[in-house]
């Protein structure tokens, strides 16, 4: 299958630069605007889940921590009314009752330091295992996903749910929620701690100090929004970006460079335009809310100075002191919270992005037929408990309690089948397809005839609109996905290969193979031979997608893969349209060893590999204009024959 690449004009296209069967969306903003309550319980049931008890442990440390820091405000007060002031006084002071005290309070706030040492280890620990926790869920929801979900989302703005999103819920769980509630806790201590110390200079800090969350409020507020649409249009940068390294070679073909950096700049200009005016807000919050504590710290001083030369009061000069650097206490938390209130958002904004990708609906499947290994005995078909060379279906009459099994032929057959990726735009017209059980059927056209189409039809990856398709009698619509699709082997002509060993990448086309298996397996792609010329064979480790490897090579593996998987039937996609002449008679040889027994559907650009096909449909605008044998085709000197003689070209 050609590598599918988004143009400009908004569709897929090969590397031809030719539309494919279906557009692909403009890259988009997902996850929505707006942050709501939802998200937040969403995400802290997270906590609840499985760190219930480390999060109450992380809750009691900061409580105390925070309390300390109060405590240390009054302390110093204490200190100089009950020591200092007296001790000024005094020819021969005794330093014994300070030096008792300052030890004391020593151990109380060296306690208060461990508590927040550990609160910030358990954190990291919490935040690190959710961060965890969200990504396998992710990942195990991709698996359950249709075709079509990636068919209409960028990959690199699904990547960028995996490391930019669940990054800052990392850092929001590791140090904004941490430092917003022990903010909260130190401020309601300090505040208690205020009331006791004074309380006309109390209700003047509170009147401060509520002008400061107004302003602090308004200019969170506005940073807010733009925060979200930095996180949603990074999706948007990372998946252009990811969409270019994918289709560079086309970009460079068609002399497209300028125009793709013009596309990334609007892109990345609108990224720079929300990032900036998200940070322009944050950055200037911390100097206005420094200022303004400072503002209050002296309008303190001054009242407080007042009060104690009134002689109307009780504040004496210890508690003055101590009320000063409560206000500092009272003060600094606010703007904490504030700053990290713009790490909450982006965050909270990145989690519903995750959340819109595991809310997405899983790909439906109501089929209750099952592919299983058979044997016969006595003329019967019998289900067997390991693998065997017979394939069955397993189908369950559950009114009268019953298990049939059918042997599995092979015959697959598309009756007056019409599909459209997008409504009201068919792709697919009236396809008649009858396959008989080992026959090798071909399908030819041009790109966007709807070859690959049908046989992603075939393997059920999409509904279709009008028709039936049969697979040995049976509507596969009744078979199940997972086993319909394990009775076909597929080489494409990009091959994915994953990093790890050269028998791992075969064997994963049968995980429980064994090396004999795995060899035999390479022996038939005709790939043992280059293999063994590798630096340490089967064992040799390949990565990148099989960096270092020729095209050829690479399709050697995956026909090595399909036939340690031994399946029934086969789907070649355009698999060697991409290789040289000499490395393809290599690959067809392989090829055609492993189709011997099964029925399989071709995809070739190349006719020469088809001419011994059992049934060649010609394809055009979603229709077979042409059905016959090589022979028959070219007898009739219609469009196949113009292809095959050159005189038209497959785009």
């Amino acid at each position: 299958m050609a590598k599918k690449r988004k143009f400009k004009d908004g569709h897929y296209v090969d590397e031809a630069g030719q539309r494919k069967d279906h557009p692909i969306p403009k890259a988009k903003p997902s996850g929505g605007d707006a942050v709501d309550g939802a998200t937040i319980r969403r995400l802290m049931a997270y906590i609840g889940r499985n760190y219930r008890f480390r999060f109450t442990a992380v809750v009691i440390f900061i409580i105390i921590s925070s309390i300390v820091t109060a405590l240390s405000s009054l302390f110093i007060g204490n200190v100089v009314d009950d020591f200092i002031t007296p001790m000024l006084k005094q020819s021969h002071p005794n330093f014994g009752p300070l030096l008792h005290t300052v030890i004391v309070m020593g151990a109380v706030f060296a306690a208060g330091a461990v508590c927040n040492l550990l609160y910030n280890r358990i954190m990291v620990t919490i935040s690190q295992g959710i961060q965890k926790d969200i990504r396998d869920e992710m990942f195990a929801k991709m698996q359950d996903l249709p075709i079509k979900y990636f068919d209409t989302h960028a990959y690199g703005d699904v990547m960028s749910r995996f490391t930019n999103d669940t990054d800052t819920l990392r850092q929001m769980l590791s140090i904004a929620i941490p430092m917003s509630f022990s903010a909260l806790v130190s401020i309601v201590a300090v505040f208690v701690s205020m009331l006791v110390t004074s309380f006309v200079l109390t209700v003047l800090a509170v009147v401060c100090v509520a002008l400061m969350i107004f302003v602090s409020g308004k200019i969170t507020g506005m940073s807010a929004k733009f925060f979200i649409r930095q996180q949603n249009s990074l999706g948007v940068v990372d998946g252009y970006i990811e969409e270019s390294m994918s289709g560079e070679k086309v970009i460079k073909v068609f002399n497209h460079e300028d125009a793709s950096i013009a596309d990334f700049d609007e892109k990345n200009e609108q990224l720079f335009r929300d990032a900036e005016r998200a940070n322009t807000y944050a950055n200037i919050l911390m100097p206005v809310m420094n200022n303004m504590s400072n503002l209050l710290y002296i309008i303190i001083a001054i009242v407080g100075a007042l009060m104690m030369l009134s002689g109307r009061t009780a504040l004496t000069l210890g508690g003055l002191i101590a009320f000063l650097n409560l206000t500092k206490s009272f003060s600094m938390p606010i703007g904490q919270i504030s700053q990290q209130l713009n790490s909450v958002i982006m965050a909270l904004a990145g989690a519903k992005r995750i959340f819109t990708l595991m809310d997405e609906m899983p790909e439906e499947d109501d089929g209750d037929v099952t592919l299983v290994n058979a044997i016969i005995r006595d003329g019967k078909l019998l289900e067997a408990d390991h693998r065997t060379e017979t394939w069955a279906w397993r189908m369950e009459d559950r009114a009268k309690n019953e298990i049939h099994y059918r042997k599995l032929e092979g015959a697959i057959t598309l009756d007056h089948v019409d599909f459209e990726y997008e409504a009201n735009k068919p792709i697919l017209h009236d396809i008649t397809i009858h396959g008989k059980p080992k026959q090798k059927i071909a399908l030819v056209g041009s790109t966007g005839a709807g070859k690959t189409t049908i046989t992603n039809l075939i393997t059920h990856f999409y509904d279709i609109g009008h028709g039936q398709i049969r697979y040995d009698g049976i509507d596969i619509t009744r078979i199940k996905k997972a086993d319909l699709r394990r009775s076909f082997g597929l080489v494409l002509q990009e091959t994915n290969l994953f990093t790890g060993t050269v028998a791992d990448n075969i064997r994963y086309g049968n995980l429980n193979a064994s090396d004999a298996e795995i060899r035999a397996a390479a022996r038939l792609a005709n790939a043992d031979q280059f293999i063994n010329l590798l630096p340490n064979g089967y064992n040799t480790v390949i990565s990148g997608n099989g960096e270092g490897l020729s095209q050829g090579q690479a399709q050697l593996l995956a026909i090595a893969r399909c036939a340690v998987a031994d399946p029934p039937a086969m789907i070649l996609d355009e698999a060697t349209s991409s290789i040289d002449t000499r490395t393809e008679s290599l690959v067809q040889a392989g090829m055609d060893k492993l189709m011997i027994g099964r029925t399989v559907f071709i995809i070739a650009h190349r006719l020469s590999t088809i001419r011994n096909a059992d049934a060649i449909m010609v394809m055009d605008h979603g229709r077979i204009v042409e059905r016959g044998t090589h022979d028959e085709l070219i007898a009739k000197h219609g469009m196949y024959y113009q292809l095959y003689t050159g005189k038209l070209e497959l785009e």
